[in-house]
């Protein structure tokens, strides 16, 4: 995937994937509260300054639990991104069961109003699903 990267944290890589239109987002480690909200604040500007509106977001390599985080990102963070232009976001689940529960405590606290969030066990076939999005 042919891509410029964009953002480099500690927990989290973003690349620019010009070629598909889309951010990957990249987490890695143990999340906390901060880390998750810094770097969902951090795409939600790239998204808005890239005018980039599909969003893969890669948990694969995230350990633990952050589901401190999980109302935060559901009800503050998803309705802004929604707001600023965000049309699909593809989620892919961490092998690690505790984040796994994290990423569906987000999902079942997101109002029916929100954009086209789905999940996946597979890195292929969310950037499939994403290419269908655009």
């Amino acid at each position: 995937m042919p891509s410029e990267e964009i953002c480099h944290e500690r927990h989290l890589r973003i690349r620019h994937d010009s070629d598909n239109g889309w951010l990957y987002a990249d987490w890695t480690g143990y999340q906390s509260v901060d880390s998750v909200k810094q770097g969902c604040e951090e795409m939600l500007r790239l998204m808005v300054e890239r005018s980039t509106f599909l969003i893969l977001n890669d948990n694969t390599n995230v350990l633990g639990i952050w589901s401190g985080a999980a109302e935060w990102v559901a009800v503050d963070w998803f309705p802004r991104m929604r707001r600023a232009g965000l049309k699909c976001f593809a989620w892919v689940y961490s092998p690690s069961r505790f984040s796994q529960v994290s990423t569906d405590e987000t999902l079942a606290l997101m109002g029916p109003e929100e954009v086209a969030v789905h999940v996946f066990h597979d890195i292929r076939e969310a950037e499939e699903w994403l290419r269908a999005c655009a």
